[in-house]
C-alpha cells in the first residue's frame, strides 16, 4: 500500500492532537475548541485561498483582509461568550458541461465564516488523518488522485484481480444524515462547543438564487472548508471501517478497496466474493442514507484472466472508468497483460467546454493573453492525464485546442480569408506539445 509519513504541520498544537490521536486511538477530544485564538485565525488567514467568492453580503476576501485585526478579534469573543451565529449560505448552481439541464449546487459561506470553517478543519484533520483508512486517498494532506491511480496499478499487477465493482454514490453530499455524521464525529470528537458550531453549519440557512430561504434537514452544503472532511469521515464509517472489519474477512479471496472522496472502485479475485459485496453494499448505504446511481454501478471481469478469455471468445475486453480515467487491459509488445488508461470521453469534452468558453470570453483579448491561457490550460491537462498510452488522446486534444483558437481568431479578424494552415504556421500560434508525467509520480 501506498503510506505517507506525517510531515509538520503549521502549529505545534496541532502536533500535539497529531501526536495523541495516533497514540490513543480510542481517545476522545474534550479540548479543542480553546485553540481558536486570534492567533491561530490568523494564521489560518494567510493559508486560506484569497481568490474565494463572497456570500451572501457580498463581502470579498479582499474587503475583509483590510480590516481582519479587530474582526478576527470580535469572532474570538463571539466563540468565548458562545454568542456566535452563522450567517445563511449563498447557494449557487454551476452548469455541468455538456448536461444544459443538470447543475451542482455549490453552498458559498460569508468570508468570517469560511475563515471559521478552515479553522475547525486544521483542528479535526491531524485526529482523523490518525484514523482515516489507508484506501482513502481524497482531499488529505499529501495525497492525490494520482497516488490512487498508482495504488490501482500496483494492485492490478501484482495480485490475482480478476472483478472489478465500480460504483457512483448519487448526491453523496447532498444526502449525508445529519444524525448520523454527528453520531460519528461524537466517536472521536468531544467538545460540545466544537460539536455545536458543526451541526450549526450543518443547519445554516440557504438562500437560493430567487431569494428563497431554505433549512436543510439533510446533507453538506459543498464550497466550504469543512465539507470535504466532513464527508472523509462519513464514508470512513459507512464504507471504509465496514469493508476492512467485515467485507474482507469473509472473502475467500483478494478484496481491495480504492476511495477517493466518493468516487471509488473494489477490486476482487473470486466472483463469489464480488457478487456478495454487489449484493451486500446497497442496504449498507441505505442504513446511511445514501444509494448507488444504477446506471453508473457495475460489476465486471477485469484482469489477467478475464483478458484472455475475452480474447479467445473474440470479445473486446471490458473497462471501467475512476478518476477521469478509461481503465482497460492491453499486451506489451512482447505479450505482457498490463494495465493501460486512457482520459475519458467526458474528461474531454468537459475540458474542451471549458476552453472553448474561456476562448470565447477573451475573443477581443490580445492572441498573447489568448496563447497564455491556452499554454496553461493545455498543461495542466498534461499534468494530470500525461501518462504513457494517453498521448494519442492528448495529441487529439491539442489540436482540438489549436482548432478551437483558429475558428475564434477567424470571426474577429480583419484576416478571415487566411487559411487554417497560415494561422498554424504563426510562431505566435504555438502551443506547448504532448508532455507526459515522470515514472515516479506513476508508481510509488
Amino acid at each position: 500500500m501506498v503510506r505517507h509519513q506525517r510531515g509538520a504541520t503549521m502549529s505545534p498544537q496541532l502536533d500535539d492532537i497529531a501526536y495523541r490521536a495516533k497514540d490513543q486511538p480510542h481517545a476522545r477530544f474534550t479540548a479543542l475548541a480553546h485553540h481558536l485564538t486570534a492567533e491561530f485565525l490568523e494564521e489560518t488567514w494567510q493559508h486560506l485561498n484569497q481568490h474565494g467568492a463572497p456570500g451572501l453580503s457580498g463581502e470579498t476576501m479582499a474587503a475583509y483582509h483590510s480590516v481582519r485585526g479587530p474582526r478576527i478579534q470580535a469572532l474570538v469573543d463571539r466563540l468565548k461568550a458562545h454568542t456566535y451565529r452563522v450567517p445563511p449560505i449563498r447557494r449557487v448552481y454551476i452548469p455541468k458541461p455538456g448536461q444544459p439541464l443538470k447543475s451542482r449546487p455549490l453552498g458559498i459561506p460569508e468570508v468570517e465564516d469560511r475563515l471559521l470553517q478552515a479553522a475547525v478543519n486544521r483542528l479535526l484533520q491531524p485526529i482523523y488523518e490518525a484514523d482515516f483508512c489507508e484506501e482513502s486517498y481524497g482531499f488529505r494532506p499529501r495525497r492525490s488522485p494520482h497516488d490512487a491511480l498508482a495504488e490501482l496499478s500496483t494492485i492490478m499487477m501484482t495480485r490475482p484481480i480478476q472483478w472489478v465493482f465500480e460504483a457512483d454514490i448519487r448526491g453523496f453530499f447532498d444526502h449525508l444524515q445529519h444524525a448520523w455524521l454527528m453520531r460519528m464525529l461524537a466517536e472521536r470528537i468531544g467538545d460540545p462547543g466544537v460539536l455545536r458550531l458543526i451541526e450549526k453549519w450543518l443547519h445554516a440557512p440557504i438562500v437560493e438564487p430567487d431569494g428563497r430561504q431554505t433549512r436543510p434537514t439533510e446533507g453538506a452544503p459543498q464550497g466550504g472548508p469543512l465539507s470535504p472532511l466532513l464527508g472523509n469521515v462519513y464514508l470512513h464509517y459507512a464504507l471504509d471501517l465496514w469493508f476492512k472489519k467485515a467485507v474482507q474477512p469473509a472473502c475467500r479471496g483478494e478484496a481491495q478497496l480504492i476511495r477517493f472522496a466518493d468516487d471509488f472502485v473494489v477490486l476482487f479475485a473470486r466472483e463469489d466474493d464480488a457478487r456478495h459485496f454487489a449484493t451486500t453494499l446497497p442496504p449498507r448505504l441505505a442504513k446511511f442514507g445514501l444509494e448507488l446511481a444504477p446506471e453508473k454501478t457495475r460489476l465486471i471481469p477485469f484482469g489477467k484472466r478475464a483478458g484472455n478469455a475475452s480474447e479467445c471468445r473474440g470479445e473486446r475486453p471490458e473497462h471501467f472508468d475512476f478518476l477521469g480515467f478509461t481503465h482497460f487491459g492491453a499486451r506489451s509488445r512482447t505479450g505482457r497483460w498490463g494495465l493501460q488508461r486512457r482520459p475519458t470521453a467526458k474528461s474531454r469534452h468537459k475540458f474542451l467546454l471549458k476552453v472553448t468558453g474561456e476562448l470565447h470570453r477573451l475573443m477581443h483579448a490580445g492572441v498573447l493573453a489568448q496563447q497564455r491561457y491556452l499554454t496553461q490550460a493545455l498543461r495542466g491537462f498534461y499534468g494530470y492525464f500525461g501518462y504513457p498510452g494517453c498521448s494519442p488522446a492528448l495529441e487529439t486534444i491539442r489540436y482540438q485546442v489549436s482548432y478551437a483558437w483558429y475558428q475564434v481568431l477567424r470571426r474577429r479578424s480583419q484576416r478571415s480569408h487566411q487559411t487554417k494552415t497560415w494561422y498554424f504556421g504563426q510562431r505566435w500560434f504555438w502551443l506547448p506539445g504532448v508532455t507526459l508525467r515522470p515514472r515516479r509520480t506513476m508508481a510509488r
